[in-house]
Order: C-alpha cells, then sequence, then structure tokens
C-alpha cells in the first residue's frame, strides 16, 4: 500500500505549456490510490481541457467561482482547500508564483490555495531565462519561507528550444518525490525489518512430506504493515499461495526448516526489527529416503528428530535487534508464552490461541495476546490481520 493510498490531493494547474501532463499526473495519484480534484486557471485551459481531467479523475474540475451552467453554483474553495490532505500546484507558473507569493487572489485556483491548511507542494515550469530571473527566485523563496514545498524543475529541452532548467519534471518523477516526502516522515523509516511466514516442510521421501496448515496469512500482513510505516523488509516465506501486495518486499522463498535458518541468520545481522511469525516444523525424519517409500506394509514408520529452534538460537545472538516471536498454545496458553520471552530472550511474543474460533491459520482474521519483555498482557479481540499488524507494531515503535 502505497503512503498516498487514501489521501485527498487536490491538483492546481496554471496556463503554461508543461499543463498538457497533467491528465498523467492525475492517473499516477490515482494508481497510487489518491483521490483526485483539479482546479485551473482559465488559462490553463489553452493547454488541457476540464474534459479530459473530469474523466481521468472521475471528479468535477473547477476554474471558476461559479459553476458555468444555468444555476451558476457557487465553488466553494474553501471546502476545496479544507478537503485535501495536501494541494500539489503543478505546473506552476512564474505568474502563479508571484501570485502565491503575495496573495494576489485574482481566480479561483489562489483563493483555494490562500484556504489550504494542509502542505502545499508547487513545480515550478517555464523557459530557462524566466526561472532564473530575481523576480521568480524571490516568489520561490518567499513561497519556502511559507512551508511550502519546492519540487525542483529538471534540465532539458524546452518551450523555446532551450536546453536547461526550468522543464516540469515527468509525472513519476513528481510522485516519487511526493511519496518520498511522506516516506521520510514514517517511523520505520531506513530500519530494516525482517519477518518470516508461512509453514515449513520436512520431505520423507520424493513423493510425501509433513508440514502445517500455515497460510502465511498474518507474515505477509506484517510485512505490508512495516512497508506502510517506511521500513526495508525482508520477508522469508515457507510455501504460500499469497500475493505481495507490495513490490518494495524482499521476498525470499524456502522450504525446509533449515533453509529458514540460513536464510534468517544471513539477515539477522543487519536486522533492526526481526518477527519471527512462520511455523516452523518442529520435527524432521531423520532420513531422507531418495527413493519413494513402498506401502508394502500395512505400517509405515518413519522416526523423526528435533529441528533446530529458529527463534532460540536468534535470541543467543541477538545485540541490538528487536526480537518477536509468536507462540500458538491450547494449554497453560500465557504461562507457555511468558516462559518463551524468558528462554529465548524475546522482546515481544504474540499469542494465538487454538481455542479461539475465527483465529490461527487459514482464517483472514485473528485473535492475539501481545506480551512484552514486562510481563505486561494486552489482550485484543477478533480482528482482520492487517489489523493485527498493526497492534503488534504500535508495541514495537
Amino acid at each position: 500500500m502505497s503512503v498516498l493510498s487514501g489521501k485527498n490531493v487536490l491538483l492546481g494547474i496554471s496556463g503554461g505549456i508543461a499543463a498538457y501532463k497533467s491528465p498523467n499526473i492525475v492517473r499516477a495519484f490515482i494508481k497510487e490510490g489518491a483521490n483526485v480534484k483539479v482546479v485551473m486557471t482559465e488559462s490553463a485551459k489553452d493547454f488541457v481541457t476540464p474534459l479530459s481531467l473530469s474523466t481521468v479523475s472521475n471528479n468535477p474540475v473547477y476554474s471558476t467561482f461559479k459553476s458555468e451552467d444555468e444555476d451558476g453554483v457557487w465553488n466553494n474553495h474553501v471546502d476545496l482547500g479544507l478537503w485535501c490532505d495536501f494541494m500539489i500546484v503543478c505546473p506552476a507558473t512564474a505568474n502563479t508564483l508571484f501570485k502565491m507569493a503575495n496573495g494576489n487572489c485574482d481566480n479561483l485556483l489562489i483563493a483555494v490555495y490562500l484556504s489550504c491548511k494542509s502542505k502545499v507542494f508547487f513545480a515550478p515550469a517555464m523557459d530557462l531565462d524566466m526561472y532564473k530571473h530575481e523576480s521568480t527566485k524571490k516568489s520561490i523563496s518567499q513561497l519556502q519561507s511559507f512551508g511550502n514545498v519546492l519540487i525542483p524543475p529538471s534540465v532539458g529541452e524546452l518551450a523555446s528550444g532551450l536546453v536547461g532548467e526550468g522543464r516540469l519534471p515527468e509525472p513519476k518523477e513528481i510522485i516519487d518525490f511526493v511519496i518520498d516526502h511522506y516516506s521520510s516522515q514514517l517511523p520505520l523509516k531506513n530500519k530494516n525489518v525482517l519477518i518470516t511466514a508461512g509453514p515449513t516442510i520436512e520431505e520423507i521421501d520424493p513423493v510425501r512430506f509433513i508440514s502445517n496448515h500455515s497460510t502465511g496469512k498474518m507474515g505477509y500482513s506484517l510485512a505490508q504493515e512495516a512497508i506502510n510505516l517506511g521500513a526495508n523488509v525482508t520477508l522469508i516465506s515457507g510455501p504460500s499461495n499469497i500475493n505481495l501486495s507490495s513490490n518494495k518486499i524482499k521476498l525470499i522463498k524456502i522450504k525446509t526448516s533449515d533453509e529458514m535458518l540460513q536464510k534468517t541468520l544471513s539477515f539477522f545481522d543487519d536486522s533492526d526489527i526481526v518477527i519471527m511469525s512462520a511455523a516452523v516444523s518442529d520435527y524432521k525424519p531423520l532420513e531422507f529416503s531418495e527413493k519413494k517409500l513402498k506401502k508394502d506394509n500395512k505400517e509405515l514408520n518413519v522416526k523423526f528428530k528435533k529441528t533446530k529452534d529458529i527463534l532460540f538460537e536468534l535470541g543467543k545472538i541477538k545485540s541490538n535487534q528487536f526480537l518477536v516471536g509468536f507462540a500458538l498454545e491450547n494449554e497453560n496458553e500465557l504461562e507457555n508464552a511468558k516462559k518463551k520471552i524468558i528462554n529465548k530472550n524475546l522482546d515481544l511474543i504474540v499469542l494465538n490461541s487454538l481455542n479461539d474460533e475465527g483465529a490461527g491459520f487459514g482464517y483472514d482474521t485473528n485473535k492475539v495476546s501481545v506480551i512484552n519483555s514486562k510481563n505486561e498482557v494486552f489482550n485484543y479481540d477478533l480482528k482482520k490481520k492487517s489489523a493485527v499488524a498493526k497492534d503488534i507494531f504500535n508495541h514495537i515503535i
């Protein structure tokens, strides 16, 4: 999920040739999950039509203080300014920059800007000499002093045929700039989060194996929430049918508990937060049969040995990592979970109960208790695993 998902974006378009990029900017914001409304100056209509922008935004486009139909409905600039989570004036011509900097309110765009109480981005776009002119520099400096955020122009070929600074960045560059701005304020920005998810499988022969009912849903929800909080996420997953919801997650697929141990150890030292939500097999066959075992007898006897306790191994070597474990219990639940915190040197443990309907393997919901290293217990009602992930991270950050 993008940091822009669910955001209300107000795009202000002024009258410059770069306005032709506006429909693609609208599309790019919507692709990130944002809601977009457009306010434009009269001169901007010479470069892009309101109909085009209304079509791609799926919202009315505003350019005058009252609607142009017979009803003459007032376009409330105050409501527009309050509606948005942020405003972006793009492209911002030299004329519009001056009006914004000096409060010269002679059109709807400037009125909305002056009414806007949220963050305002502005992207200048003009010819090279206009951009370098002292009056333009003064407008930009004054706007920045008000707390507005400059999206710097690109260097490239301009409408005049000159090559230099003043070109409006491409839509993707603009969106990335805004995303980076908001991502930099997220609590886990530049933190490395390692998460394990899903089951492991332990092969008996080329055909048979033992495993468990884990689907990985909880771990994948945790990975997405870590991304939402700005982290760099590595997800080590056993076999799962879940598709990643973000291409920012580094996915490493494994099968066995030995592979899970090896991969987890390889990323552990560089991790700030480690969440072991995978359902790792406790036992594996003593020997692997290279050939399929024949069903000659009525009984098949296979000897098993314990696998390495990955969480215990991590607890022994952890330094500054915040280490989180999961416990699935069906008796003496709280007592057993508290013992694991001490025995495995954990900072937090998430307790699941096999006795709770709608919780555990395979469900989209979960019901957990979170226990910290101070033995404080926090009980949560049954809720979607995405919401459970938020609860867990609230105890970490």
